[in-house]
């Protein structure tokens, strides 16, 4: 006789690279159909595939039934020989103290449970996973729950059959396949009778909207349901590979605090990660670079910026993305509150996202507050890393023809020039502007302030308090990623060439 049910979970744990020989397996067993259908499939497969089993059965404390359902599935595992573990916790206390659903806060202690037991069991060399067994019936039921709510592709991708250490057997299976397994085993599973009221509203989903479009509309609604789930999965999938590659054209990192900014504050190279081990306090983004791309990316952009800042994604929807992009499309500096503390600022074509709108915009924004208003003294040959800009290298070269032939140019790089050495009057340093400062912009010696120049080049103010120049006095002979002064340009009589390089931090490289 075929074992459709066992061969189907088994390739579906297969396909998705589930389980690996060696893992330690933790499955939530509460006793109902689901899960005992799971823990059986569970302890077969294990005779295949060399892991190390073991059950766990949260008493939430709310049903006057829930420590028959413990004992049964204690007898269960008694009687396959797989490790039992009970935690008892206060669903209805912790959803009080944090102001939870209850639903909400069952699901945190189940998990919470699982992952201290796992603590515990685990070995030096396993792999710890937490095996679930939401079904298809609670795939196609979260993905209608989803859809009234506004959700976008992500939402309707419903429940993934992986989602870091937990892993879904058993999601391939609609209910009546897991009954039919049940049955033909003989096994006992106990009843939830929560599950046969319409006090939650998946319940209501599951009872009148599924079972309705099963009866009357299409039969095979679940299975299409879910065929549909794994399409928007992988769809968002390639929209997210393709979100953060923007992310990292469009978007720079600022993080507080040397040690947060080794190297600079750049993009994360993955979703989820963080370059350096922390998220930023601040984002700056291309407002204009990002509005020039299709809508569906720059709007998935800005919530992986939001992201980025808060690890709480709800309360964050869709009118907070439009009113962002709004915000980029204005003229003119403005503001905006966003969820969870987070604000947004508009200066020129940047937009400045902090998550904590309790402080100043410029306490969060500094580019790593160590750094801020620190003089660097010049001495070459010498190297001075500045946190959150890069290294720079300073190094004497020896004038010849490869620079001033001819009285050729030097060569264009945004972030290495070439100054004559002996035209610095006083100790050459690198420092935040100061009142006074002042460039000379032309051959005739004209000047022009800094300060007038930074505006001028809608260099946002944020960035112009923060970012460091090379100065010789309050001559200025380079602003960073823009101009150096007419006034210590290589020429023909130059007999000391000073080569600054700067690499790395938020300018991104070294050209």
């Amino acid at each position: 006789m075929k074992d459709t049910v066992y061969d189907k979970v088994k390739n579906y744990i297969l396909k998705y690279h589930m389980i690996e020989a060696g893992d330690l397996i933790a499955v939530g067993v509460s006793g109902g159909a689901d899960s005992v259908c799971l823990l059986h499939l569970m302890h077969r497969l294990s005779g295949e595939i060399a892991y190390r089993l073991i059950a766990v059965h949260v008493n939430h404390g709310v049903r006057v039934e829930a420590a028959e359902d413990a004992a049964y599935a204690q007898r269960l595992c008694e009687e396959w020989k797989i490790p039992f573990f009970l935690r008892n916790v206060d669903m209805n206390g912790y959803a009080a103290e944090y102001k939870l659903s209850s639903e909400e806060a069952g699901r945190q202690l189940r998990y919470q449970a699982f992952e201290e037991v796992l603590r515990q069991q685990r070995k030096k060399e396993e792999h710890c996973k937490i095996a679930v067994a939401h079904n298809a019936e609670d795939r196609a039921e979260t993905m209608l729950f989803h859809l009234f709510r506004g959700s976008g592709i992500r939402g309707l991708s419903s429940i993934q059959p992986i989602r870091e250490n937990v892993i879904r057997p058993i999601l391939c299976l609609e209910r009546s396949e897991i009954e039919a397994y049940l049955a033909g085993r003989r096994l006992k599973y106990c009843q939830d009778s929560t599950n046969e009221t319409d006090a939650y509203t998946r319940n209501k989903i599951r009872h009148h909207i599924l079972a309705y479009a099963k009866q009357e509309i299409c039969s095979g609604a679940v299975t299409h349901m879910g065929e549909l789930a794994d399409i928007l999965s992988e769809t968002e999938g390639y929209l997210n590979k393709q979100a953060w590659r923007l992310y990292g054209m469009c978007v720079e990192e600022v993080a507080i605090g040397e040690a947060d900014c080794e190297g600079g504050c750049r993009a994360p190279e993955s979703p989820g990660s963080t370059v350096y081990g922390q998220q930023p306090v601040c984002l700056r983004i291309d407002g204009a670079k990002l509005l020039m791309q299709d809508p569906v990316m720059y709007r998935k952009v800005l919530l992986l910026c939001m992201e980025r800042l808060t690890p709480h994604r709800k309360d964050i929807t869709g009118q907070h993305i439009a009113d962002l992009v709004r915000l980029i499309a204005k003229s003119g500096s403005k503001e905006l509150s966003l969820p969870h503390g987070m604000k947004a600022y508009k200066e020129y074509d940047l937009l400045i996202l902090c998550k904590n709108a309790g402080e100043s915009i410029e306490a969060q924004t500094s580019m790593c507050g160590d750094a801020m208003g620190k003089v660097y003294t010049v001495e070459p040959p010498m190297e001075i890393y500045v946190p959150g800009e890069g290294t720079y290298t300073f190094t004497l070269l020896a004038n010849n023809d490869k620079f001033c032939e001819k009285q050729q140019n030097i060569p264009e790089n945004r972030y290495t020039k070439w100054f004559d050495y002996d035209k610095i009057t006083t100790t050459a340093l690198l420092r935040t502007r100061q009142p006074g400062d002042y460039l000379t912009i032309d051959g005739a010696l004209h000047t022009k302030s800094v300060k007038q120049y930074m505006i001028n080049e809608k260099i946002p103010k944020l960035q112009r308090d923060n970012m460091h120049i090379l100065v010789d006095g309050a001559h200025v002979l380079w602003i960073p990623g823009y101009r150096i002064s007419e006034r210590y340009k290589v020429e023909e009589s130059t007999k000391r060439i000073l080569q600054v390089r700067l690499r790395g931090g938020r300018h991104g490289g070294t050209n």
